[in-house]
């Protein structure tokens, strides 16, 4: 430490390194808070300046190694919170460590937690709390240093209501009675592996499991339990594909959590403990890609991480090819090739929305006073995945580039990476393929959009049938049969609806003969299930406006509940209609997707509200 810093005692938290946290907290739901104490290990380091980062909490104490400390919380940001800087008690001189203590508590409001009211949840008896800290919301949870760059172990104490349960994202280690009242249970987890501060996340709720691997159990409310340990069955197979390619699971435990119809995302790869939406739940296994992606992010994200956001791409562009390589294994190519279109088109939709000059489309962004949440799309993930496929074609095929990617993981696992940093290893791994790496336009990759061709085997069928759609007349309907659908898997249906969704919409009589013949109504798979309906209210078949608002209520996820909202808000007769039943339903709704849904319907906030 700078001699100015030790003569006046002052040791800014963040010339430090977190090693290890430990947690004690109790969850309030009357209140929506959680009580806490942060137990921090802290090693003096030379030369980081910075602070541990907090916001909207109540630091009620501080202490080191047992002593008060005094502290200052700094000028509030609009998104990065509020600094809390901490005088220390006596001198400390670097590689030593310090055991800091914060006692605090978080805000009802605090961005990284939901509470659910009871009738935000299947079983509509009792509340329920998650949490969602990636990008940089733990420190709204948590005081710490939120940053990708910092990983460190950890280990909790977690008090509930006795008829609740909790999980965090870390091995459970037993539970007890609260001693402080017999009323509430308390849950005991530990996380030996270290892991950046975005990955911690606690959940609790009327919760149950069942065992559907020899490391893995499901859990969720009772209602979905039996329903997701037969969806996702094939878990361990993933697991085990994974390892041969990319080495050994670390974190021991591998479950998976199912939340409430509110929670508004597809999955997030907290370790041990990776969260899902129930609407992966299709009855056939065939949204298990999305478990396969987070299977692949406990080697490319949480094992090796990006050092900052800006660098995001090295997380989910690697987890994308790895997810893509466990479906080729259980799979086929071509099935990988399919999959890779598909997300080439969204890709280019993000390329749309933000537009094709934004640095946003960048693969590694300038995020200087950008919030990491503005800046999310598919762009990490499309174009991430889309040049190390261009580098595999170049360096000798998917085996030959698996193996580097493998490499990578093995030699900068357990820490966090930039885009240079990863550059640097390929050009060394590839030593004997230099010159041809040298003409890989790298600037184009990481600045500008770029333009890349898949195997479009498993597509041409979906192309060829919705094209004759597009293009029939009337009178050519009958030439449409049962069985045009009936070699198609569910991904290649998919696709057949979503290229249908590009066009302008069909004639009515279409989409009616489409339901004649294929039963489309039928389906329950959401992926379809969402594109069908999208389908049939553009095309103006009035009966099927009650059933798509109906599934934008039923289930919470942004993905298909913004989409089928504005669908039936074009469609001018219902209007009034789609904002009714909006508002309606509202308060059942995760804020975020209440927020968005009610711009898109451009719902007064005052209104929203019911003010």
């Amino acid at each position: 430490l700078p001699e100015k810093a030790c003569d006046t005692n002052l040791l800014k938290i963040a010339s430090c390194l977190t090693k290890h946290l430990n947690l004690c907290l109790n969850v309030d739901f009357t209140k929506r808070v959680l009580k806490g104490r942060a137990t921090l290990t802290l090693e003096a380091l030379e030369d980081r300046f910075s602070t541990l980062d907090t916001r909207d909490l109540k630091i009620i104490s501080v202490s080191a190694n047992g002593q008060e400390a005094s502290f200052t919380l700094g000028s509030k940001h609009s998104f990065k919170g509020t600094p809390l800087e901490i005088r220390l008690p006596f001198d400390i001189s670097r590689g030593q460590h310090v055991i800091v203590e914060v006692k605090y508590e978080t805000s009802p409001s605090a961005t990284a937690l939901q509470w659910l009211t009871p009738e935000q949840t299947a079983g509509k008896k009792y509340p329920y709390l998650f949490s969602q800290c990636q990008a940089h919301h733990c420190r709204s949870m948590v005081p710490c240093q939120d940053s990708p760059s910092v990983k460190h172990t950890y280990y909790a104490q977690v008090s509930v209501p006795k008829d609740l349960v909790a999980v965090m994202s870390a091995v459970r280690d037993g539970h007890e009675m609260d001693p402080q009242d017999s009323e509430r249970i308390v849950y005991r987890f530990r996380q030996p592996v270290p892991m950046p501060s975005y990955l911690i996340a606690i959940v609790a709720g009327a919760l149950e499991s069942r065992e559907i691997g020899p490391r893995s159990r499901v859990w969720s409310e009772k209602e979905f339990v039996h329903q997701a340990a037969s969806e996702f069955s094939e878990t361990e197979q993933m697991l085990q594909t994974a390892e041969k390619l990319a080495g050994p699971y670390v974190w021991g435990q591998y479950d998976i959590l199912v939340l409430p119809p509110s929670f508004p995302y597809g999955g997030m790869e907290n370790p041990c403990l990776t969260f899902a939406t129930p609407t992966l739940l299709a009855g056939d296994k065939s949204l298990s890609n999305v478990i396969a992606h987070e299977i692949s992010h406990s080697w490319t994200g949480n094992l090796v991480t990006n050092k900052t956001w800006e660098h995001f791409w090295l997380n989910e562009g690697h987890t994308v090819y790895l997810e893509r390589m466990i479906g080729r294994s259980m799979e086929s190519e071509q099935f990988r090739q399919f999959k890779a279109m598909g997300g080439w088109k969204d890709l280019q939709d993000s390329v749309n929305t933000f537009g094709p000059n934004s640095p946003l489309t960048n693969l590694v962004p300038s995020l200087q006073d950008v919030d990491p949440d503005d800046a999310f799309s598919s762009v990490p993930y499309e174009k991430g995945f889309a040049l190390l496929y261009h580098l595999e074609e170049l360096m000798g095929g998917p085996e030959v580039f698996m193996e580097f990617v493998k490499s990578y993981i093995q030699m900068f696992a357990y820490s966090s990476v930039t885009t240079d940093q990863w550059k640097n290893y390929l050009f060394t791994y590839f030593k004997d393929k230099v010159d041809i790496l040298n003409k890989v336009d790298w600037n184009a990759w990481m600045y500008t959009p770029c333009v890349i061709m898949y195997d479009t085997t498993l597509a041409d069928a979906c192309i060829a049938l919705s094209q004759k759609w597009i293009k029939a007349k009337e009178q050519d309907l009958n030439g449409f049969k049962e069985s045009d659908i009936k070699t198609l898997s569910s991904h290649q249906l998919i696709e057949f609806l979503s290229l249908l969704l590009q066009e302008d919409p069909l004639p009515l009589t279409h989409v009616k003969k489409m339901q004649d013949l294929y039963n489309l109504n039928s389906y329950m798979n959401s992926e379809i299930r969402f594109r069908w309906l999208r389908l049939c209210v553009r095309s103006k078949w009035e009966e099927m406006v009650p059933v798509a608002l109906k599934m934008a209520t039923e289930q919470g996820r942004l993905k298909f509940t913004r989409p089928l909202f504005r669908e039936v808000y074009t469609f001018e007769k219902y209007r009034e209609e789609a904002v009714r039943v909006f508002l309606a339903h509202r308060a059942a709704m995760h804020p975020v997707t209440a927020g968005l849904v009610a711009k898109a319907l451009k719902v007064e906030q005052s209104q929203s509200t019911g003010v």
